[in-house]
């Protein structure tokens, strides 16, 4: 595939019906100048991460079309989940591949935006590089209060919908919808079913990092009236404490700049981190695809003898230390964008 490319990645709440997610997917199969190039489904996080690759025009058309089915098909009313979420599309990024812009990705963000807002009704937020207000730029402070919190946040003026209504939709929830660099998902399981500990090691390693509380656990608040925070050890990371399972606790990361903040630098934090509380990790995990720039940069720190190894080779490395094999197999040619990309759909 050649020419201009931008990927999408829609988050669909749902993760557990195949035949929904199938049905939603169909549009890509079937549409000429894009490639899907991923479907993971979780069933725990009740949420599918979908990877498409194309032509600007055709990849806007085509998730347009993923958008009016999965808004027909999934009712947000009896959703449940363990990934925090406020829509039935939950999220929509377009991310610029090749010969294309940040700013073209951002008016492809809105004129998605302004489509299913018109057509179907659908409350959305421009976040990312699309942001209109700083308060929207990081998802986790538009998504804050989820599903359940969106009636009441929609129709205050500090949140009103950069597109649709200022209403709450039960079934649909919200959207957003923006432009970003390539984000990496990334999460490493631990050997326990607390997810507070999880949710301690993120803290420490997340870039916002943690609140500042006195002898009490009470919240101090600064001069601005905001609350102090204790900054994380990595810049451009965002991170949370999930269940992988019910019995496995995980620290569940965005990496939204893997030349600032690395794969390896993630899992060794939390390699040692976990240890101090008498914790070891057990498996790492990708959620959806991977440059492959990143996997080159773990494979090279975790190669440490002299010997000159190909590009696959250090790839097999990167796997190996960041234990991406422990959960089945890592298929190395679907999961990096380059190889994926180069692959074609029907290989």
């Amino acid at each position: 595939m050649q020419g201009t490319l931008v990927e999408c990645v829609p988050n669909f709440s749902e993760g557990r019906d195949k035949q929904v997610i199938e049905k939603i997917t169909r549009p890509i199969r079937d549409a000429n100048g894009v490639s899907l190039l991923d479907v993971d489904m979780g069933h725990d996080f009740n949420r599918t991460v979908v990877t498409m690759v194309g032509a600007p025009e055709e990849v806007l058309s085509t998730v347009i079309e993923c958008t009016r089915i999965a808004i027909e098909l999934i009712d947000m009313r009896v959703h449940s989940g363990e990934h925090a979420r406020m829509g039935a599309v939950d999220v929509v990024p377009f991310i610029p591949i090749q010969g294309i812009s940040m700013d073209d990705c951002v008016t492809l963000s809105e004129r998605y935006a302004q489509a299913v807002s018109e057509e179907l009704g659908l409350p959305i937020y421009l976040y990312a590089e699309a942001a209109r207000t700083p308060q929207r730029s990081r998802l986790p402070d538009i998504r804050r209060g989820q599903y359940e919190g969106m009636s009441e946040k929609v129709t205050s003026p500090e949140w009103k919908p950069d597109y649709g209504p200022a209403e709450f939709k039960p079934k649909m929830g919200v959207t957003a919808t923006g432009a970003r660099a390539i984000l990496i998902a990334y999460n490493v399981n631990l050997d326990t079913d607390d997810k507070s500990k999880a949710n301690s090691i993120a803290a420490k390693i997340r870039t916002s990092g943690s609140l500042v509380k006195d002898e009490n656990g009470e919240r101090i608040v600064g001069d601005d009236g905001k609350p102090l925070r204790k900054p994380g050890m990595f810049q451009s990371l965002q991170a949370a404490g999930w269940m992988f399972d019910p019995t496995t606790a995980q620290v569940s990361m965005n990496l939204l700049d893997y030349n600032v903040t690395g794969l390896h630098e993630v899992t060794e934090a939390i390699r040692i981190e976990a240890g101090k509380i008498g914790l070891n990790v057990t498996a790492g995990e990708l959620v959806g695809l991977v440059p492959l720039n990143a996997m080159k940069s773990a494979g090279n720190y975790y190669h440490n003898d002299d010997l000159e190894m190909d590009e696959e080779e250090i790839v097999q490395k990167a796997i190996s230390g960041l234990m991406l094999d422990r959960l089945g197999e890592f298929d190395s040619k679907s999961c990096i964008i380059e190889w994926a990309i180069d692959r074609g759909p029907d290989s």
